[in-house]
This record gives structure tokens, C-alpha cells and sequence, in this order.
């Protein structure tokens, strides 16, 4: 019906139809990009209509002290949020169209008064150009792989000096069955131990059977890393060599250039996804049951099958007690043989020193499938081009900010006529984001038991969570 290859070619080609605005510029900037696709079956159920309904792209965060409370700011601009943010706004507009009577795509009147759900044949699936951040980019390194990380240094931070954890070179001796063969591993081959002089170099013994035997170095097994820290109060990365670097399926947050990010990563936050939806706690309100993604199809990049299993999935897989409608997704996952022509192995193979440092680039681009102002393209948390004099005001505001997600949550609900609002909005002047959020009774109580369940460390509070994001 369609395959990984089907995904990512629609989804790079219709990148490359947008706008030159936003997009890094060719052979010194990159970018990532994600997208959600609406399938539909055909009337027949022999074919599948595919369609590209969000299209995000970006690889930065705001610092902790540029957030701000009142959801004006886009604090988490990487291509996964930036495009699973762009498909709310796509479902808002989706059910505004549905209770006032206009034709909709996705959804159709529920059993319960006031609720909607998705149509008979029609999913949703989620694409990624790259291996999700966070837990997912946590795996062993294989062949002659590169590790796109640092490597553990000598000294490697106060918190490792502090618990000793140095990488110093290591030898070792093998006999194999399969003739005399030695293996050793040297992090650093050029390094001597302490002792190895030229003087005493022919006598080492370690020498001598180098030289008799034929030798295979390997490199000391070691894992392909993330730039996203463990959450604070939660537990620590070992920082140890090799496969001791990182913990498995910790929360963690986003790297930021100089200022540490409060923006969970992508592995927890598609993981969060896998269990309550992506509608969001505003259009749950609406709905009858949550949206699932049906699957997660990963472009041509580093990747581990089993990490993103472990990362999406099996951190969630013991969570109980859920609402009705609300469970621990059989979430697929693919991976394309397509690589994103943007990325950052393809601008290293088209730079030229003229260009300077090769270096992500700084807009994110939102496009949604909806009817007014489809394209959003931001910087640093504001729309790209704002000055100075704007900042505060709604004209420096993304249209996938929260406050503006929000605005668009209330013209649904003064669409909606009075005898067929949700029961959990009857009767109710509210007037901040919060307020409504938390409304939104079944799927609080499904996020507390995800919390409580498989993420403790998740920040709980409405300040938290809202910064937190």
C-alpha cells in the first residue's frame, strides 16, 4: 500500500516546492526535517491516497532564560515538534470545518454528544530525516562508523574528574582458535604507556609478540551519542568510556548553544505521543478518542531498530490504568533508504572553503495543510524578520506558538454551537491556556498515569509543563 521509500520521497519533494525562505542555504547551512502524512484508503481499500498535512523543519532551542510563561514564544524549534505542532493546527482547522457543518477530511460525528472522531480509512504517519534526539541516538557503534560526538577526553568535565572517570589507552592480548590472531584496542594509538621509551621499546614483551604474530586493532566498542542531558534531579550519564557513556531511557533535555534548554527531547516527547495522542490536551475536548500515529518512518541516517523501539516504546510498554480510548500504541517502525538532501552529510560534500564553517541553520520552517497562512517560518523563537519593536506582540508571535494554537482552540469553540459543546466545556468562561488544558479530564488523568508510570522525572506542575515543552 505504501512503502518507507513512497514516504520520504513525498515528503523531500514536497519540501523542495515551498518557498526559498527559511531554507539553509546550499553547501554551509543544514537542517532536518519531519512531516505527518494523512492516509486515506480508497473506496475500493486497493489504494492509499497519501498527503503531506504538516511539514516542519529546524534544529534549535531556545535557552532557559528566553522562555517565556505566556506561550509566546516557540521555545522547542526541532523539526519534530515543529511539524507535529503544524498538524494541531491542521486538526483544529479540521474540526472547525466539521462543526459548522463544512466537509472534513479526518473526522466524522462520534458516539458521544459534542465528539468527533477520525474517519473509517483514514491514519496518520509521522516521518523524521534523522534519528529522533534523546534516547533513540543511544547505540552501538558498528564498522567503521564515525562517532558524531567527541570523544571521552582525558578529562572529561569537573563531574567526571570528580569521579575519576578518565579514558586512558587500553591494550589487550587475545589468543583466538582461528590461528594466532591479536587483537588490541588503543583509543588513542599514538599514545605511550608510562615506561615506553625508545630504550626499552625491543625488550617490551608486548612488542616481541607484536612482532612474531599478525595484529587487527579494533577500536574499544563505543556508542553513538546524544547531545540531549539527563534531566536535572534525575539520574546522571556515567560518562564512562565506550558503552558505559550514556544510561538507557532516561528523559532528557535538549542541548542549547552556551545556556542549557528546559525542551525535553524528541525520543521522550514522540514516546509521550505513543501513549496520549498528538491532538494535545486542548483538541481532546473534541474528541472521542486520541490520534495515533501509525507509524514512524526514519530517513536514511545513523540508526538503530532497537533503540527506537526501546526510545518510542518499550519505556512506555508497563503503563496501566489508562482512561478509555487511551493506550500504550503498537506504534511501527520504518526506516527509508532515502537520505534528506539537506542534511549534514550532503552540505559537508557540497561546501567549499569559500563558505566558511559549515553550521545548522538558524530558521525553522512550520507548513501546515490549512486555508490562511499556511507557511511560518521562525527564528529564535519569534517569526523570522521581526524587529525588535514588535517583540511582545502578536505580530512577532509563530502560528504554532501556544497562545496562538489557543486562540485558534477558541474560535472553534464559538463555532461550536451551544447544545453541541463537550460536556467538559459546557457552562465554562475560560480564559488561559491552562484552564482549558487542564478541562480536558480523561487525558489528564492518562498523562498522570504516564508520568507516575514509565516518566517520574517529567516536570508536573503547569508552570513546568508549560515551560517544559
Amino acid at each position: 500500500m505504501w512503502s518507507p521509500d513512497e514516504i520520504a520521497s513525498l515528503c523531500y519533494n514536497h519540501f523542495n516546492k515551498l518557498p526559498k525562505r527559511g531554507k539553509p542555504e546550499a553547501g554551509r547551512e543544514w537542517t532536518l526535517l519531519a512531516a505527518v502524512i494523512l492516509l486515506t484508503d480508497s473506496s475500493d481499500q486497493k489504494t492509499v491516497n497519501k498527503q503531506v498535512v504538516s511539514l516542519g523543519t529546524g534544529t534549535k532551542c531556545i535557552g532557559q532564560s528566553a522562555m517565556s510563561m505566556k506561550g509566546d514564544i516557540l521555545n522547542d524549534s526541532h523539526a519534530e515538534v515543529v511539524a507535529r505542532r503544524g498538524c494541531v493546527r491542521y486538526l483544529t482547522e479540521q474540526l472547525y470545518r466539521a462543526v459548522s457543518g463544512q466537509s472534513s477530511d479526518v473526522f466524522c460525528p462520534g458516539s458521544e454528544e459534542g465528539k468527533w472522531t477520525v474517519k473509517p480509512g483514514v491514519s496518520f504517519l509521522f516521518f523524521t530525516s534523522q534519528t529522533p534526539c534523546g534516547d533513540a541516538s543511544i547505540f552501538p557503534m558498528t564498522g567503521g562508523q564515525a562517532q558524531p560526538c567527541e570523544p571521552v577526553k582525558a578529562i572529561q568535565s569537573e563531574e567526571s574528574e570528580r569521579r575519576g572517570l578518565k579514558r586512558h589507552a587500553e591494550s589487550d592480548l587475545e589468543e583466538t582458535k582461528q590461528g594466532q590472531r591479536i587483537k588490541t584496542s588503543d583509543s588513542h594509538s599514538s599514545h605511550r604507556k608510562s615506561g615506553d621509551t625508545e630504550e626499552n621499546k625491543e625488550s617490551n614483551p608486548l612488542n616481541e609478540v607484536l612482532h612474531r604474530h599478525p595484529v587487527e586493532k579494533v577500536q574499544t566498542p563505543d556508542l553513538h551519542r546524544t547531545g540531549a542531558k539527563c534531566v536535572p534531579d534525575g539520574p546522571a550519564d556515567p560518562l564512562q568510556p565506550g558503552l558505559l557513556y550514556h544510561s538507557l531511557g532516561a528523559l532528557r533535555v535538549k542541548p542549547g548553544r552556551g545556556e542549557r534548554t528546559l525542551s525535553l527531547s524528541c525520543s521522550d516527547k514522540l514516546a509521550r505521543w505513543g501513549v496520549l495522542g498528538f491532538q494535545g490536551a486542548l483538541l481532546s475536548h473534541y474528541l472521542q478518542a486520541p490520534v495515533y500515529f501509525k507509524a514512524v518512518v526514519v530517513g536514511k541516517c545513523l540508526y538503530s531498530h532497537q533503540a527506537m523501539q526501546r526510545a518510542l516504546k518499550t519505556r512506555c510498554s508497563e503503563v496501566k490504568d489508562l482512561p478509555s480510548g487511551f493506550s500504550v500504541h503498537d506504534l511501527e517502525i520504518l526506516q527509508s533508504g532515502l537520505e534528506f538532501p539537506h542534511n549534514h552529510t550532503h552540505t559537508e560534500c557540497k561546501h567549499t572553503h569559500t563558505q566558511g564553517r559549515i553550521s545548522p541553520c538558524g530558521a525553522a520552517i512550520s507548513w501546515c495543510a490549512v486555508s490562511q497562512q499556511p507557511l511560518d517560518v521562525t527564528a529564535n523563537g519569534y517569526k523570522q524578520g521581526v524587529t525588535k519593536k514588535a517583540l511582545g506582540t502578536s505580530q512577532a508571535r509563530s502560528l504554532i506558538s501556544k497562545v496562538e494554537l489557543f486562540h485558534s482552540f477558541l474560535k472553534l469553540v464559538a463555532a461550536t454551537e451551544d447544545s453541541q459543546l463537550p460536556e467538559s466545556l459546557r457552562g465554562k468562561d475560560l480564559k488561559t491556556y491552562w484552564d482549558y488544558k487542564q478541562a480536558a479530564g480523561p487525558y489528564q488523568q492518562a498523562w498522570t498515569q504516564l508520568r507516575l508510570q514509565a516518566f517520574p522525572l517529567w516536570p508536573r506542575g503547569p508552570r513546568e509543563l508549560l515551560l517544559f515543552s
